[in-house]
């Protein structure tokens, strides 16, 4: 069951759930007006601290098709996070106004910290450069739909996999899956962060390769996932313009890849895919847009627990309240990107991982570090 459940990152859903949730988006796709009133009098909370289009508008559209309403905002200068209101707060006070929030954040470990006030479900819509759970459903899905599995998969991830959150979702979620080869296709400066690499790294599904030219692969590849280089997360103009034009999937390289091989994208494009490729039909990245309209109306049917007559919730919702363990209260986040950092308020939620519980990790934004090397830094 998914009702009342966030989704935070793409492995908060098991690999069987994620199958009821495609198979759900298959019937919505097949009988649309059999769930155009589902949601009626439901609210969906869109609360979008970072730009979006994709994203924002599928979800808006997601529950308009489905009977429901929206309400929220899409800049942050339009809510009370200006006059200093918490994190905490804001989602407290949505909760009372409506049944779903969808949020986007620019700082790692935003949603997951909401999550912990919030009455509703909160669905994590990209948290700075840590995660975006629901373009990887949207990925996993297109992938389905257009190869027929999601096992034994060979798969080019290309661009900026140090700030690319649709890149670490997927890769999190692809573990799970078996025989799944990785081309991981980026200049050096823009590697995947170590917590990443050192999750590729235990994972026994998945065989890595780190390569910063796309020729030398793209001939294997049963997918190609490019990404932009991402301007808003450099810290100076004179590194991205360095950068941003490393890697131009063309015609001339589309001739190199199989005939068979399909191109994604998350969107928006700069300049790393010609225009001269949106004609090819391996070419799947608006298609990928649509069905990821398709997935978040089947995550909002679930969340809402709105099929087969399933029970109706309270009217009055319950504020939620964190719950802490306060063994390493003391042992804060080094993560500069963290929402600990925006949020003083919060508690630190540090714990200890790895074969011999020699790491400390952040539950908000993922970020391991050795255990004695932290502590030196109290």
């Amino acid at each position: 069951m998914l009702i009342s459940r966030h989704l935070i990152s793409p492995t908060d859903f098991t690999v069987e759930e994620i199958e009821r949730i495609f198979t759900l988006a298959d019937q919505i796709i097949q009988s649309p007006k059999q769930y155009s009133k589902i949601c009626e009098g439901k609210i969906l909370a869109t609360m979008f601290f970072e730009p979006s289009t994709r994203t924002r508008l599928s979800f808006e559209a997601a529950m308009s098709r489905l009977g429901g309403s929206t309400l929220g905002f899409a800049d942050p200068a339009s809510s009370s996070i200006t006059k200093g209101e918490s994190l905490a707060d804001t989602i407290r006070m949505i909760s009372s106004y409506a049944d779903i929030a969808v949020m986007r954040h620019p700082v790692e470990g935003a949603p997951k910290a909401a999550s912990h006030y919030s009455a509703i479900p909160v669905i994590n819509a990209g948290d700075g450069g840590h995660q975006h759970p629901t373009q990887t459903l949207t990925d996993l899905y297109t992938i389905r739909a257009q190869k027929g599995r999601l096992n034994n998969l060979t798969i080019g991830l290309c661009g900026d996999l140090k700030n690319g959150r649709t890149v670490h979702s997927l890769i999190e979620a692809l573990s799970r899956y078996k025989q799944i080869q990785l081309y991981l296709i980026s200049p050096t400066e823009l590697r995947v962060p170590g917590y990443v690499w050192e999750k590729l790294r235990t994972e026994p599904n998945i065989l890595f390769e780190e390569v910063t030219s796309l020729d030398e692969c793209i001939q294997h590849l049963d997918i190609l996932y490019m990404t932009r280089i991402q301007r808003e997360r450099f810290s100076s103009e004179e590194e991205y313009y360095q950068l941003k034009d490393s890697y131009i999937l063309d015609r001339e390289k589309m001739q190199q890849a199989k005939k068979d091989m399909i191109v994604l994208h998350p969107l928006p494009r700069i300049n790393e895919i010609t225009c001269e490729v949106d004609s090819d039909p391996r070419a799947c990245y608006f298609l990928q847009a649509q069905y990821g309209m398709y997935v978040r109306m089947a995550l909002i049917v679930s969340f809402l627990g709105v099929l087969n007559g399933q029970s109706e919730p309270s009217a009055i919702k319950q504020m939620a309240m964190p719950k802490s363990d306060r063994k390493y209260e003391d042992v804060f986040c080094p993560n500069k990107h963290c929402i600990t950092k925006r949020e003083p308020n919060l508690p630190s939620r540090m714990f200890l991982t790895g074969n011999s519980q020699q790491f400390f990790k952040c539950e908000y934004c993922d970020i391991e570090i050795k255990k004695e090397k932290l502590l030196k830094l109290r």
